[in-house]
This record gives C-alpha cells, structure tokens and sequence, in this order.
C-alpha cells in the first residue's frame, strides 16, 4: 500500500511539473506573439538551411523581410515578393517574369513573413527545453508539437531571446529526418517607411514578361 501511495504521489508531481512547465511555455509564447504585434513595422535579414542525412540534401542560403501588418517585401532564393493587401508579386529577375495573383484568406495553410513568426499562438501542444548561451544572449527554446497531422512535422523547437523576447531561430524537424534551420540574423522595428514602400511599380520593370494569373 504504501509503495502505491508513494507511485500515486510521484505521477502527480509529475504532472503537475508538465503542466506548469507547458504553461510557462505557452506564457512565454503569448508574450512574444503580443509584442511582435505591437510594432509598426518589422524588418529582418535570416538564413535558411535544411539537412536531411536520408536522401543527402544540404541546402544554406539567406533573404530578407520588410513586414508592416499582413504587407510585406520578401527576398528569398533570388525572387522578390510583395503582397500589398490585395495582390501577391513574384518577381523573378534570372528569368524576367512576374507573375501577379489575387491574394485569397481562405488560404490557411499558405505562410506569410507574419504568420512566420505568429503561427505557434494555436494547434500545438507546448514545453519547456533547454536553455542555451549563444553569444552572450540568453536563449530559451520551446518545443511544440502539432495537435493535429501537420504534413510530416514531428517537432519545432523556436528559440527565444529571455530579454528581449524576439525570436532567435526556428527548428523544424520532420518525421523522415529531415530538418529545416531559420536563424534571424538581424531585427530591426518601427523603421521609417514611405507610404508607398509595398506598392508595386510596373513601370521599374519594363522588360519583364508579366503573367496575370487572374
């Protein structure tokens, strides 16, 4: 009896540490969601790397976003996108095309530079990992598990700067081994931007063939 007792106690602090644990991981969660959403604007260069051992893929390369609510000016792998509200801009300039598509919200699933660095407030299950020294900056990784099947996403770890409570990095790891790296290397706020900054100009690319999807 007594041994059962003493189980009995043991799995309730248990649950009771994951429980506090998952919640001071949400908390800390919500208060970075909270203050990326009270800035005007948010502007930061990353790197982006994905490994993957099992079919021998290495990939490193980097890009930059200019984000001020849902609009945004993304640089990545040599094209240039611009959503300004309404429509969505690939702009390709190795092969001097630009295709032009109307932006739909029923979309759920398609990742904008905002949802990049909201989309962990929902559909997950959170806990608290390790803390980790890069650099002089205190960095406090959460760890999330999808709720639901999430294409083949086993775990995402996001990493946390304590004091100032922006994102440092993202790891994605996938059930077939595979793991993609995103690292923010700079962050800038509130910038001064014209009113103009997320407009597109046709007129800057007169040699380009444009492709209107719709």
């Amino acid at each position: 009896m007594y041994k059962l007792i003493r189980v009995i106690i043991v799995f309730f602090i248990t649950f009771s540490l994951s429980a506090q644990n998952s919640q001071k991981a949400k908390q800390l969660l919500d208060d970075v969601s909270s203050k990326i959403k009270g800035y005007d604007n948010i502007v930061f260069d990353f790197k982006y790397s994905y490994t993957n051992p099992n079919s021998n893929l290495n990939q490193e390369t980097k890009g930059n976003v200019c984000m001020q609510g849902d609009l945004y000016i993304l640089n990545f792998m040599g094209i240039t996108r611009i959503f300004d509200g309404k429509k969505i801009y690939n702009i390709v300039p190795e092969d001097e095309e630009i295709t032009i598509s109307s932006y739909d919200s029923e979309k759920k699933d398609d990742l904008t530079p905002s949802k990049m660095l909201t989309f962990f407030t929902s559909g997950y299950k959170y806990s608290w990992d390790i803390l980790q020294n890069v650099k002089g900056r205190k960095i406090q990784y959460v760890k999330l598990k999808p709720t639901e099947a999430k294409d083949n996403v086993k775990e995402i770890l996001i990493g946390i700067d304590i004091q100032t409570k922006h994102i440092y990095n993202l790891i994605e790891v996938d059930d077939d081994g595979g793991k993609t790296t995103f690292t923010i290397n700079s962050f800038k706020t509130n910038q001064p931007l014209s009113k103009n900054h997320f407009t597109f100009t046709e007129s800057k690319y007169p040699n380009y063939y444009i492709n209107r999807l719709d």
